[in-house]
């Protein structure tokens, strides 16, 4: 159960670069961090706009101004005054963690804010931090933990596939919850929780409106392996397609298998006009493979995990020349200044190597807008119900993210706020090309 739990999660994040990592066993713990910065290096990656495609007009949420984004004031913050506290929950520590670098991305944000954006009206931030490693009973610990803390107003959440349902009970809605990706179908039922880039099913349905838009395809062959949770987003990705007027033929196969040629053809690939993968990185190394020596030169639309280093290795050296959809900006696209300000920022406090790993980026920017809640409601007046008030009446843009939101559109999912994707095509060498802005499901 955790094992695919957790390939769900890992399929949930789509963005252009996965990182997957495994560590020691933790029990749940806390502190209280005001988080520290890795050292520099350089982002790997280019990217050109020649690509305009469909939603060429929102290429980008335009955020470049942090401190202006978060409603801070140019500075330091006042370490003589009290700190707030921002609750912060995360699965590290396990051998099957989805997001580790979430944790890294909610100290740069603080690390930013209390250096550069003035704190929160003054006062310092600082993160009460809890983690899941391995167990379910670890989300209820956490949980309790935060729901306990007379310091803690709001929680955000990271990459949280084991645990998430106790997690969310024991908050109960009293506190607001801020997911950057949520991994977990159960964040989505969260009257009182935000997800700001989105779910993975539904930020797989745009890629109909792609197929559709900019492909101009008719057809589409879908082929998965046969895993709890990549099925699911499988099955998204072909509501998508059909809605777009796309007739699919789909294919799971079984987990294990390597040979993908018969998957392939009984898929239809041969003939039709766009191969769309949903599969784990093992997959995707054998789907390359399959495809390359079935001749089929369709165009491939994939979720980034085919863009784990693991497939670059497996294919001797560089990750397939396909389609990736991503569910926010991308890191080694400097066309996009929403981009741009993100690598800056995270230069700027010496981490511009975890620039590649999409939680770092995406939770940055999610603790980011955090802070401008609470900036929003002020200092004196921080409640749970106010920042909560301050969430739900978010539109945007999103740093690093969609140039608009809209949490509460889908009644069964109230806690989604994002559901579009923008896609890009890969050159090889760590060259992208923007194939689209951002797009939504189809209509």
């Amino acid at each position: 159960m955790h094992s695919s739990t957790s390939t769900h999660l890992r399929v949930a994040s789509l963005m252009v670069a996965v990182v997957l990592a495994a560590g020691t066993f933790a029990a749940c713990g806390d502190d209280d961090d005001e988080g520290a910065a890795p050292g520099a290096a350089t982002t790997q990656g280019t990217t050109t706009s020649s690509g305009e495609g469909v939603g060429a007009e929102e290429v980008g949420a335009g955020v470049t101004d942090y401190v202006k984004y978060v409603g801070g004031k140019a500075g330091a913050a006042d370490n003589s005054l009290d700190p707030i506290t921002i609750g912060f929950v995360n699965q590290q520590g396990g051998a099957n963690d989805v997001g580790p670098g979430a944790t890294e991305g909610a100290k740069l944000a603080v690390e930013y804010v209390n250096k550069y954006a003035g704190g929160i009206d003054g006062h310092p931030v600082r993160l009460h931090t809890c983690f899941i490693s391995t167990a379910e009973e670890q989300g209820q610990q956490c949980g309790q933990k935060m729901a306990n803390d007379k310091e803690v107003d709001v929680v955000g959440v990271g990459a949280v596939a084991v645990g998430a349902q106790p997690l969310n009970a024991s908050i109960g809605g009293e506190k607001p919850m801020v997911w950057g990706v949520s991994v977990n179908q159960v964040d989505t039922k969260n009257k009182n929780g935000y997800i700001l880039f989105g779910d993975s099913f539904h930020i797989l349905a745009p890629w109909g409106t792609f197929g559709r838009d900019v492909l101009k395809a008719k057809s589409a062959a879908v082929v998965y392996p046969q895993v709890p949770g990549i099925i699911e987003g499988a099955n998204a990705m072909v509501d998508g397609l059909k809605a777009a007027g796309i007739t699919v033929k789909r294919v799971g196969y079984e987990a294990n298998a390597t040979d993908l040629v018969g998957p392939l053809a009984a898929a239809g690939a041969q003939s039709a006009d766009m191969i769309v993968p949903q599969s784990d990185a093992k997959g995707c190394i054998n789907l390359a493979k399959a495809l390359e020596q079935s001749g089929v030169d369709a165009p491939v639309v994939s979720n980034p995990l085919c863009l784990n280093p693991l497939v670059a290795k497996g294919l001797g050296g560089d990750v397939p020349k396909w389609y990736y959809g991503i569910a926010s900006s991308l890191t080694a696209d400097p066309t996009d200044p929403a981009a741009k300000a993100m690598v800056d920022a995270m230069t700027k406090l010496g981490a511009a190597d975890l620039a590649p790993d999409p939680w770092v980026p995406t939770t940055m920017a999610t603790v980011l807008t955090i802070v401008k809640f609470m900036n929003a409601v002020g200092a004196d007046k921080l409640s749970s119900e106010a920042i909560a008030e301050q969430a739900r009446a978010f539109k945007g843009p999103l740093a690093f993210g969609a140039p608009a939101l809209q949490c509460e559109k889908y009644s069964d999912a109230p806690a989604v706020c994002n559901d579009q994707t923008k896609f890009f095509k890969y050159e090889g060498k760590g060259k992208f090309e923007r194939a689209s802005g951002f797009v939504r499901p189809p209509e």
